[in-house]
């Protein structure tokens, strides 16, 4: 058994995954599959996530998708209504939806770093204006956003980026503090470091960045199965892997070392 595995049957349990059409997103749904539950996937792209449902249905789950926009706050609406028509219920909502943008900060587009901003921070605050007051009605419910190792230390070239995950990280403590008086009612955030996934591949990258995912990246199967772990027994702040964990803590001691050591490496790889 999985380090990040228990017991306890979520067989039937509805889920939403936001970004479930690849890396982190794809790696839940299909985590999520193996458990039995009923799975609403979300992402922007139709195809992509037509091939995600499939992958899930082929596991054997019980499976719909809905094309949407979480920086757009009535597609996810939308998109909480399309999952109660479907299911009547939300158990378990996944906040994974992000993009990333990496260079100079003057050199990326503004009206990029806005959509960073829209997609990262608004999204997860949409996500959460909408599915929570269905936790209330239920006195159940469990919110898990994928936040990033960047809600604790600032990605090297991607500041905008990094305001995001401090802003969710802010967004969501504050939001744990005042849903504490619903005993059956959890929001969990995770902190993963830098994914083995076409996502980083795929991120905007300006001034000569040529960024290529390290080796010492982590595997999205582990901070999937650490979000079923969650829904099994839910805690606050987590890490899904030691290098995570590890780096988290030599930059509490270390911060502005790791931070320019960070830099260093990236400059590496632009063309300055």
């Amino acid at each position: 058994m999985s380090l990040f595995q228990t017991k306890k049957s979520i067989s039937g349990k509805v889920v939403v995954i936001t970004g479930a059409s690849s890396g982190v997103g794809l790696a839940t749904a299909i985590a999520f599959a193996k458990e039995g539950c009923k799975i609403v996937l979300a992402a922007r792209g139709e195809e992509a996530l037509k091939k995600a449902l499939q992958q899930c249905q082929d596991l054997g789950a019980t499976v719909v998708y809905k094309a949407t926009d979480t920086s757009n706050a009535e597609e996810v609406e939308e998109l909480v209504n399309f999952t109660l028509k479907h299911f009547s219920q939300i158990d378990f909502w996944i906040n994974n939806a992000g993009v990333m943008a990496s260079g100079k900060f003057e050199e990326i587009p503004m009206e990029v770093s806005e959509q960073v901003i829209k997609t990262n921070l608004m999204g997860y605050m949409h996500s959460a204006y909408y599915v929570l007051p269905v936790f209330k009605k239920q006195e159940k419910g469990i919110l898990i956003n994928n936040v990033s190792i960047a809600g604790y230390m600032p990605a090297p070239f991607s500041a905008v980026y990094s305001a995001t995950k401090y802003g969710i990280k802010g967004l969501m403590a504050g939001l744990q503090s005042e849903y504490s008086i619903y005993p059956q009612i959890h929001i969990c955030n995770i902190y993963p470091q830098v994914q083995q996934s076409t996502g980083n591949m795929h991120s905007a990258k300006y001034s000569g960045l040529d960024f290529k995912i390290p080796p010492f990246a982590a595997d999205p199967t582990d901070t999937a199965q650490l979000m079923v772990n969650l829904t099994k027994k839910p805690k606050n702040d987590n890490f899904p892997d030691a290098s995570s964990y590890l780096l988290k803590s030599v930059h509490d001691f270390f911060p502005q070392i790791i931070t320019n050591i960070a830099h260093i490496a990236m400059r590496v790889m632009m063309k300055m």
